[in-house]
């Protein structure tokens, strides 16, 4: 009974053909935003906003065969406390980066409120940048130490990351110090705020 029912089935499907295949689902639409969908920050308004977050002054130096180097530099940060790893940014047009990058070592020159004026010489391009500085060897990579700074971090390079327009370069400190006063105090620092030099007061 079972096999006459098992001949019968196929003999009543041996006729038939395969149903046609579905049609399948559209495919998303893959486009980039569209300019009017996301409009870009304005480089302007980008400045002026972010010029509200008050900074740090730094001197970055290094020594490659040509001498020292250095630019002024106050995208610079601590990053980690073990292993000591600090941060500090550079615009990837600068002239200055590929001699770092080179030496492959660092000296952070953290600045005073006074020193405006040195920071000023070494934000230029094509002069003589140490033209009347004093340094010395910094005591772990030879890089410029600048004798009259209130503190320096003495660096070599761990990682160069990209980021826009400039990049993240992160160093292992070797060694750092101060030149704290006799009260142990220290200098005030120099402040960078909405384009300006200032300090703390009151």
């Amino acid at each position: 009974m079972a096999a006459t029912a098992v001949r019968y089935l196929r003999s009543a499907g041996a006729g038939t053909t395969a149903p046609a295949p579905l049609d399948p689902l559209p495919r998303p639409e893959l486009r980039a935003v569209r300019e009017d969908e996301r409009p870009p920050v304005d480089p302007g308004e980008f400045r002026r906003v972010l010029g509200h977050f008050a900074t740090g002054v730094t001197i970055v130096t290094a020594r490659d065969a040509d001498g020292p180097a250095g630019f002024a530099c106050q995208s610079f940060a601590s990053l980690s406390l073990d292993p000591p790893l600090v941060v500090f940014l550079v615009a990837r047009t600068s002239t200055t980066w590929p001699r770092i990058a080179r030496a492959g070592v660092f000296c952070v020159n953290i600045l005073g409120a006074d020193q405006g004026a040195l920071c000023r010489g070494f934000a230029v391009s094509g002069a003589d940048k140490f033209a009347g500085v004093a340094y010395e060897d910094a005591p772990a990579t030879g890089s410029p130490l600048l004798r009259s700074v209130p503190a320096w971090v003495d660096c070599r390079i761990r990682t160069v990351h990209t980021g826009g327009d400039h990049l993240i370069v992160v160093g292992r400190v070797e060694a750092l110090g101060t030149a704290e006063e006799g009260d142990g105090a220290g200098p005030d620092p120099l402040l960078f705020h909405r384009g300006a030099f200032g300090r703390f007061s009151g």
